[in-house]
């Protein structure tokens, strides 16, 4: 059950979602709602009970000691998945950010509870962000795959249907359900190189936050993040340069990468760069 402590009102709300787990290589997708929290400012309305839909065995609570008023005071935290929303003035939209744990059990009752929320927010869409390891070298752009299903989020966010097959996570059970209740529902996915899959990976996450900006058409605030994202790719120039066997694969996928990219995807990239740089110029 969702624990709801209120029903705000809010302008044309999209929803975006991210999930810890099988969804998340790096944390790049939750990273990136994190990264949103911190950003924008946020209220939190409403929490899963972590009884109905996690596994304690598999995600255990933590206990913390939290400092009150000088008496250090022992706080039990629960896996869970929270709901928050977000009032963005500049913009013509508001913004419902999902982040939690993919739940251990009752999926489908899971994604039902938290349409049912978003229908009560009434929410116009979802978009969900997810990242998976792959063969892609850190020295170039992290890859940015956008992907829906049904003709109605086909002609909204301009992406092609998915065709992939195989396992799924909550992320995918979350794009089903909103495919049948016929709420357009995109998503985006983060390509991270899997010979550095430990987290964090800040240039997934500003990767995934750059192509959010040009699907819904948001200017973000970035922070610290191409600083954080730059800083990783030279620890892993680093170690390529310390260990000759990964230096020589990092080599192979680049020239692989470099032979596989189209002059006019590159274009359309540079393209997306300059619009971005654009709107951040006219928010200034």
């Amino acid at each position: 059950m969702i624990e709801v402590s209120t029903i705000p009102q809010l302008r044309s709300p999209i929803m975006l979602a991210a999930f810890e787990g099988w969804n998340d290589a790096g944390d790049a997708a939750t990273g990136a709602i994190e990264h949103l929290l911190e950003v924008w400012e946020c209220e939190e309305i409403a929490a899963y009970d972590p009884e109905d839909y996690y596994d304690f065995q598999v995600n255990r609570p933590v206990v913390q000691l939290n400092e009150i008023r000088g008496v250090k005071e022992r706080e039990m935290k629960w896996p869970t998945t929270r709901i928050s929303i977000a009032r963005l003035p500049h913009e013509s939209r508001d913004v419902v950010l999902v982040r939690g744990i993919e739940p251990s059990m009752r999926w489908r009752a899971f994604c039902k509870e938290l349409l049912a929320l978003a229908h009560d927010l009434e929410v116009t869409e979802v978009v969900t962000l997810g990242a998976l390891l792959a063969d892609s070298p850190h020295t170039r752009p992290i890859p940015i795959t956008g992907s829906t299903s049904g003709q109605i989020s086909m002609n909204r966010f301009g992406l092609e249907a998915s065709t992939y097959e195989g396992p799924t996570g909550i992320v995918g059970v979350l794009q089903d359900v909103c495919l049948k209740a016929e709420i357009p529902a995109a998503s985006l996915w983060a390509a991270v190189p899997h010979y550095v899959s430990q987290p964090p990976c800040p240039k997934a996450t500003l990767a995934l936050i750059n192509r959010l900006e040009d699907l819904l058409d948001l200017t973000i605030e970035l922070g610290d993040l191409p600083e954080e994202a730059k800083a990783w790719e030279l620890g892993v120039d680093e170690l390529a340069r310390e260990d000759g066997e990964v230096g020589d694969y990092v080599r192979n996928l680049e020239q692989a990468k470099d032979a596989s990219d189209l002059p006019e995807a590159s274009g359309d990239a540079i393209a997306r760069d300059f619009e971005r740089y654009l709107r951040r110029r006219d928010e200034n």
